[in-house]
């Protein structure tokens, strides 16, 4: 009890406390950058979100209310975009990025989950009551398993918000996703004013961490994460199957390939899956690196950039079939790529934001 009264403390005080405004914040730690129109959003640690106007040439520091660690932007357009993070936090901006407000907070999302957690547990009390005996034994085990979890997620809150938030995808400015540690997935169809557990409908009964959730081309939906994890959803997300997947380690990005029913998985020590049919079968794709990937993106002419650690960059034109690889010269690691104009890029990672070639290699 003594220990995690200051733990509590300072969980509340980053929740309260506005990011600190710093002319380094385009040279710390940056994880993830997504495309506003013609400008560029960043988001790091310490709660800074930076933008920029000129490809990358000089950048502004948007004001946010919180000083947690982000760790994915998405925008939808030129204006309204999310940005989510440590502690569960979900940001908002409606100004292109100047301007981010709170819309959800780690106790919140715990109330959510712990509340659907419960609900199917209802749900699975009474299937059990009308369950043949022979059944009965394995139904009683997962609910076992429920109040586990429930009993940890409030044990969890007497020390206050502490599961991240690992990425955030819109389609519009009403619906989309977030995803995160143990399992946790919400949705919400009215722009993030309020949020539903939608963890339920996936087959992940380990709680295995979701780390990346997109669409792809043809409207699939697909989310992976821990141990291999693979959902898509052809529904619009209302329901998800788990595929099987050809690697058992965490996968921390995917992508389309920009084809129809692509999808392009990737993650540890360099594994990069490829699915033409929506993650029924897949291959493994030779990247000839055996650092972690974190990021990708697909440019207008087709060409796939991966990103990852130790400076790695990945490059395929013949979609995603093979890969040339190359290492940037400071082999600081790369969390994400976006483009800025025909050839060259802008990575961010560990040693902020940099325009590059390519292939990775300063200009």
């Amino acid at each position: 009890m003594a220990c995690s009264a200051p733990a509590a403390f300072a969980l509340t005080d980053i929740l309260e406390t506005p990011a600190r405004e710093t002319r380094l914040a385009p040279t710390h730690l940056l994880t993830d950058v997504d495309s506003a129109g013609e400008r560029i959003v960043a988001v790091g640690e310490r709660g800074h979100i930076i933008f920029s106007d000129d490809e990358g040439k000089s950048w502004t520091q948007g004001h946010v209310p919180v000083s947690v660690t982000l760790t994915a932007v998405d925008f939808i357009g030129p204006e309204t975009g999310w940005a989510v993070g440590h502690s569960g936090v979900v940001l908002k901006s409606e100004d292109a990025g100047a301007n981010w407000a709170v819309q959800l907070d780690g106790v919140q999302a715990a109330e959510l989950a712990i509340a659907g957690k419960e609900e199917r547990a209802a749900e699975l009390e009474a299937k059990i009551e009308e369950a043949p005996e022979e059944e009965r034994g394995d139904l009683e085990w997962a609910l076992d398993d429920l109040y586990f979890s429930i009993e940890n997620m409030r044990a969890d809150m007497d020390i206050g918000p502490v599961n991240p938030l690992l990425d955030v995808w819109f389609e519009n400015d009403q619906f989309g996703f977030v995803v995160g540690a143990y399992g946790m997935l919400l949705r919400t169809e009215d722009g993030g004013a309020s949020w539903q557990d939608w963890s339920g409908r996936l087959d992940n009964s380990s709680g295995y961490h979701l780390n990346a959730v997109t669409r792809i081309t043809g409207g699939a939906l697909a989310i992976v994460g821990e141990a291999g994890q693979i959902h898509v959803s052809v529904d619009h997300g209302e329901t998800w199957e788990l595929r099987d997947s050809p690697y058992p380690g965490s996968l921390f990005g995917v992508i389309g390939t920009g084809n129809v029913n692509e999808i392009l998985a990737f993650g540890l020590r360099g594994n990069v899956l490829l699915s033409t049919d929506l993650g029924k079968s897949w291959n493994i794709v030779p990247s000839g690196a055996s650092a972690t990937l974190n990021g990708g993106m697909v440019s207008e002419d087709g060409r796939i950039t991966l990103v990852g650690n130790g400076g790695v960059i990945l490059v395929s034109s013949n979609d995603a079939e093979s890969f040339r690889q190359s290492y940037r010269e400071d082999r600081e690691g790369v969390m994400s790529v976006v483009p800025v104009s025909d050839t060259n890029i802008l990575i961010v990672g560990e040693h902020g934001a940099t325009v590059t070639d390519a292939r990775g290699q300063d200009l």
